[in-house]
Protein backbone atom coordinates (compact mmCIF):
# COMPACT_ATOMS: atom_id res chain seq x y z
CA UNK A 1 0.00 0.00 0.00
CA UNK A 2 1.40 3.09 -0.82
CA UNK A 3 2.82 6.00 1.80
CA UNK A 4 0.17 8.60 0.56
CA UNK A 5 -2.85 8.55 -0.60
CA UNK A 6 -3.20 8.84 -4.18
CA UNK A 7 -6.23 10.46 -6.16
CA UNK A 8 -6.35 7.59 -8.37
CA UNK A 9 -5.32 3.22 -8.74
CA UNK A 10 -2.53 3.83 -11.41
CA UNK A 11 0.44 1.55 -10.24
CA UNK A 12 3.92 2.93 -9.84
CA UNK A 13 5.03 6.60 -10.93
CA UNK A 14 2.45 6.92 -13.23
CA UNK A 15 -0.15 7.20 -10.20
CA UNK A 16 2.06 9.71 -8.64
CA UNK A 17 2.49 11.60 -11.74
CA UNK A 18 -1.18 11.97 -12.43
CA UNK A 19 -1.50 12.31 -8.63
CA UNK A 20 0.53 15.31 -8.74
CA UNK A 21 0.64 17.07 -11.98
CA UNK A 22 2.66 19.98 -11.21
CA UNK A 23 5.90 17.92 -10.30
CA UNK A 24 4.54 14.81 -12.33
CA UNK A 25 4.83 16.83 -15.42
CA UNK A 26 8.10 18.26 -15.46
CA UNK A 27 9.08 14.95 -14.83
CA UNK A 28 7.41 13.74 -17.79
CA UNK A 29 9.13 16.23 -20.22
CA UNK A 30 12.68 15.07 -18.09
CA UNK A 31 12.02 11.48 -19.37
CA UNK A 32 10.59 12.59 -22.53
CA UNK A 33 14.21 14.84 -22.68
CA UNK A 34 16.28 11.74 -21.66
CA UNK A 35 15.30 9.17 -23.24
CA UNK A 36 13.12 10.12 -26.29
CA UNK A 37 15.03 13.82 -27.93
CA UNK A 38 17.26 13.32 -30.23
CA UNK A 39 20.88 11.67 -29.42
CA UNK A 40 24.11 9.52 -30.14
CA UNK A 41 22.35 6.66 -28.58
CA UNK A 42 18.66 5.04 -29.66
CA UNK A 43 15.70 5.14 -28.06
CA UNK A 44 15.76 2.05 -27.00
CA UNK A 45 19.14 1.76 -25.81
CA UNK A 46 18.73 4.93 -23.77
CA UNK A 47 15.39 2.79 -22.02
CA UNK A 48 17.75 -0.35 -21.57
CA UNK A 49 20.26 1.85 -19.13
CA UNK A 50 17.36 2.97 -17.49
CA UNK A 51 16.26 -0.40 -16.56
CA UNK A 52 19.62 -1.51 -15.88
CA UNK A 53 19.87 0.95 -13.33
CA UNK A 54 16.39 0.51 -12.20
CA UNK A 55 17.60 -3.84 -11.58
CA UNK A 56 20.70 -2.54 -10.26
CA UNK A 57 18.27 -0.19 -7.93
CA UNK A 58 15.79 -2.71 -6.98
CA UNK A 59 12.82 -0.93 -8.54
CA UNK A 60 10.69 -3.90 -10.40
CA UNK A 61 7.92 -1.25 -11.49
CA UNK A 62 10.98 0.82 -13.24
CA UNK A 63 12.82 -2.10 -14.41
CA UNK A 64 9.64 -3.85 -15.88
CA UNK A 65 8.36 -0.57 -17.59
CA UNK A 66 11.83 0.65 -19.05
CA UNK A 67 12.31 -2.90 -19.98
CA UNK A 68 9.29 -2.79 -21.72
CA UNK A 69 9.81 0.30 -23.32
CA UNK A 70 12.96 -1.38 -24.69
CA UNK A 71 12.00 -4.44 -25.15
CA UNK A 72 9.44 -2.60 -28.07
CA UNK A 73 12.40 -0.71 -29.63
CA UNK A 74 15.47 -3.29 -29.65
CA UNK A 75 16.12 -5.79 -32.31
CA UNK A 76 16.14 -8.74 -30.03
CA UNK A 77 13.20 -7.32 -27.82
CA UNK A 78 12.25 -9.01 -24.53
CA UNK A 79 15.00 -11.83 -24.75
CA UNK A 80 17.55 -9.12 -25.39
CA UNK A 81 16.25 -7.25 -22.20
CA UNK A 82 16.34 -10.63 -19.84
CA UNK A 83 19.46 -11.00 -20.65
CA UNK A 84 20.69 -7.31 -20.05
CA UNK A 85 19.35 -7.30 -16.66
CA UNK A 86 20.39 -10.51 -15.85
CA UNK A 87 24.06 -10.06 -16.75
CA UNK A 88 25.28 -7.24 -19.29
CA UNK A 89 29.04 -8.82 -19.38
CA UNK A 90 27.25 -11.54 -21.41
CA UNK A 91 24.56 -10.32 -22.99
CA UNK A 92 24.24 -10.08 -27.17
CA UNK A 93 25.06 -6.19 -26.86
CA UNK A 94 27.86 -4.44 -28.86
CA UNK A 95 30.87 -3.20 -27.20
CA UNK A 96 29.58 0.03 -27.06
CA UNK A 97 26.55 -0.81 -25.24
CA UNK A 98 28.04 -2.68 -22.74
CA UNK A 99 31.07 0.04 -21.79
CA UNK A 100 28.32 2.21 -21.32
CA UNK A 101 26.14 -0.10 -19.31
CA UNK A 102 29.15 -0.11 -17.13
CA UNK A 103 29.22 3.49 -16.79
CA UNK A 104 26.05 3.60 -15.58
CA UNK A 105 26.02 0.79 -13.17
CA UNK A 106 28.84 3.25 -11.26
CA UNK A 107 26.88 6.19 -11.36
CA UNK A 108 23.89 4.34 -10.21
CA UNK A 109 26.64 2.27 -7.42
CA UNK A 110 27.50 6.00 -5.91
CA UNK A 111 27.91 9.52 -6.24
CA UNK A 112 31.70 9.50 -7.29
CA UNK A 113 33.23 9.86 -10.69
CA UNK A 114 33.15 7.11 -12.89
CA UNK A 115 36.36 5.51 -12.78
CA UNK A 116 39.42 6.26 -15.38
CA UNK A 117 39.47 2.37 -16.28
CA UNK A 118 35.87 2.34 -17.22
CA UNK A 119 36.12 5.66 -19.07
CA UNK A 120 38.62 4.60 -21.21
CA UNK A 121 37.26 0.87 -21.59
CA UNK A 122 34.40 3.07 -22.99
CA UNK A 123 36.73 4.93 -25.37
CA UNK A 124 37.94 1.75 -26.78
CA UNK A 125 34.49 0.78 -27.60
CA UNK A 126 33.61 4.59 -29.45
CA UNK A 127 31.84 5.81 -27.00
CA UNK A 128 31.77 9.85 -27.26
CA UNK A 129 31.24 12.78 -25.02
CA UNK A 130 27.95 12.99 -25.97
CA UNK A 131 27.47 9.17 -25.16
CA UNK A 132 28.88 9.48 -21.77
CA UNK A 133 26.87 12.97 -20.82
CA UNK A 134 23.80 11.13 -21.57
CA UNK A 135 24.67 7.80 -20.21
CA UNK A 136 25.52 9.74 -16.88
CA UNK A 137 22.58 11.79 -17.30
CA UNK A 138 20.12 8.78 -17.67
CA UNK A 139 21.65 6.89 -14.65
CA UNK A 140 21.61 9.87 -11.87
CA UNK A 141 17.86 10.65 -13.40
CA UNK A 142 16.90 7.20 -12.52
CA UNK A 143 18.33 6.96 -9.39
CA UNK A 144 16.16 10.03 -8.03
CA UNK A 145 13.18 8.33 -10.63
CA UNK A 146 13.66 4.73 -8.43
CA UNK A 147 13.51 6.41 -5.22
CA UNK A 148 10.49 8.19 -5.79
CA UNK A 149 8.95 5.20 -6.71
CA UNK A 150 10.18 3.25 -3.84
CA UNK A 151 10.00 5.71 -1.09
CA UNK A 152 6.59 6.10 -1.30
CA UNK A 153 6.06 2.18 -1.87
CA UNK A 154 4.06 2.60 -5.23
CA UNK A 155 2.37 -0.42 -5.91
CA UNK A 156 2.73 -2.70 -8.90
CA UNK A 157 0.41 -3.64 -11.89
CA UNK A 158 -2.15 -6.19 -11.08
CA UNK A 159 -1.34 -7.34 -14.37
CA UNK A 160 2.05 -7.94 -16.25
CA UNK A 161 0.05 -6.64 -19.76
CA UNK A 162 0.20 -3.34 -18.78
CA UNK A 163 3.66 -2.84 -19.43
CA UNK A 164 3.15 -3.60 -23.11
CA UNK A 165 -0.01 -1.20 -22.94
CA UNK A 166 2.78 1.35 -21.46
CA UNK A 167 5.01 0.49 -23.68
CA UNK A 168 2.57 0.69 -27.04
CA UNK A 169 1.75 4.45 -25.34
CA UNK A 170 5.45 5.91 -24.38
CA UNK A 171 6.31 4.47 -27.69
CA UNK A 172 3.88 6.74 -29.72
CA UNK A 173 3.18 9.44 -27.40
CA UNK A 174 5.88 10.06 -25.25
CA UNK A 175 5.91 10.14 -21.25
CA UNK A 176 3.91 13.42 -20.86
CA UNK A 177 1.07 12.09 -22.65
CA UNK A 178 0.50 9.31 -19.61
CA UNK A 179 0.00 12.26 -17.16
CA UNK A 180 -2.34 13.72 -19.07
CA UNK A 181 -4.31 10.57 -20.41
CA UNK A 182 -3.59 8.95 -16.68
CA UNK A 183 -2.95 5.54 -17.47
Amino acid sequence: MPHIALNNDLPGITGLMVHRPDTGGPLGDLADALLRAPSSLEPGERELIAAYVSRLNGTEFCASSHGAFAAAQLTGGRELVRDVLADPGTAPVSGRLRALLAVAAEVQSAARPVSDKTIAAARAEGVDDTDLHDTVLIAAAFCMYNRYVSGLATELPEDDAYYQHAARRIVADGYRAGIVEGD
